[in-house]
């Protein structure tokens, strides 16, 4: 495995200086956002998709720092009640299977998104219980008329390209733990799994090894990320928290009110929870990247990611089965 860094948590600087500062530290991978809610600072499908030569110019600048691209990025909700922002994510999500193949990517990272609950919706609806029946009839809508219909031609359109749709299981949308994706993949075809990202399981209360067991080689892609839940917090509101992550006017105020919040890993689970969460990652089969997404608003982007790659490095297995000790 390899450790990498999904970039838009260095949005703010420009390509070449962030690869030089990833290199430099150790860094072997990156993850490049081409829009929708990650941006598109180092990765404008736009511009790429128009030129040769700038594709050339990234895939050059990343080799010769001995760095990979491990996946191509655009989280979005291509399937939003507002037209207008389901189209803009459609065309982001359509631009970055075009790219991933020029570039010669075999992987894009998204959410599955989540529909309204009628045609004249204005918002997305996120079902979370069975009772009253009204949120089973809104899912079962959800899934026959907008889900499976729109991934089904999003998955062949990927796999004409050579691609595979690596899906982030979050609360919010309709796939948010193994079992809707994996409902999804059945009904969508096997070009379709997952970017795994623990932190979103560990705040729903589920366990990663375990989620890893089921989902095995459905896993396309992995998100170093944390998550810390507050025992007391939790005890007293559950895990659904509609706090926002951070208070612009109060800094760490919510924070400390909240039941859960995204830490830098090492910070949520110790050691031996990473041990064997990559551990179960190798029994799956998963050889590609560990790609560290900062969103610790306890820490700053530079030294969050930095503690990252110092915490991953030495859990990493580096040495091919029956290598000779004295080599």
């Amino acid at each position: 495995m390899k450790i990498g860094v999904f970039t838009v948590l260095m949005s703010d600087q420009p390509l070449e200086q962030v690869l030089d500062f990833l290199a430099e530290n150790g860094v072997e991978a990156i993850e490049l956002g081409t829009g929708n809610y990650p941006g598109n600072a180092h990765c404008n499908p736009d511009q790429l998709l128009e030129s040769d030569k700038a594709r050339k110019d990234l895939l050059k600048a990343v080799e010769k720092r001995g760095l990979i691209i491990s996946a191509l990025s655009c989280h979005g909700n291509p399937i939003h009640p507002n037209k207008q922002i389901a189209q803009e994510h459609h065309d982001t999500h359509r631009k970055t299977v075009l790219l991933a193949e020029k570039l010669g990517l075999d992987t894009v990272i998204g959410f599955s998104g989540c529909p309204g609950d009628s045609p004249t919706a204005k918002r997305p609806n996120w079902v979370t219980c069975p009772w009253p029946p009204d949120y089973l009839e809104t899912l079962e809508w959800q899934w026959k008329r907008k889900v499976i219909p729109y991934w089904k031609q999003e998955a062949k359109f990927a796999r004409e390209h050579g691609v595979r749709l690596a899906f982030e299981m979050h609360p919010g949308f309709v796939v948010y733990n193994p079992e809707t994706l994996l409902r999804l993949r059945k009904a969508c075809g096997d070009n379709i799994g997952s970017n795994f990202d623990p932190s979103h399981l560990w705040w729903q209360g589920m366990d990663p090894v375990l989620a890893i067991r089921t989902l095995k080689d459905c896993i396309f892609h992995f998100h170093a990320k944390d998550c810390r839940i507050d025992p007391a917090n939790t005890s007293i509101n559950g895990v659904l928290d509609t706090k926002n992550y951070v208070d612009p006017e109060a800094p760490m105020a919510n924070e400390a009110k909240r039941s859960w919040i995204f830490r830098t890993i090492g910070y949520g689970h110790d050691a031996a929870v990473w041990r064997d969460i990559i551990s179960e990652l190798q029994l799956a089969g998963y050889d590609h990247v560990l790609s560290i997404e900062h969103e610790d608003s306890l820490m700053s982007a530079r030294e969050g990611l930095l503690k990252a790659v110092n915490f991953l490095k030495p859990m990493l297995i580096t040495e091919k089965l029956g290598a000779a000790w004295w080599a």
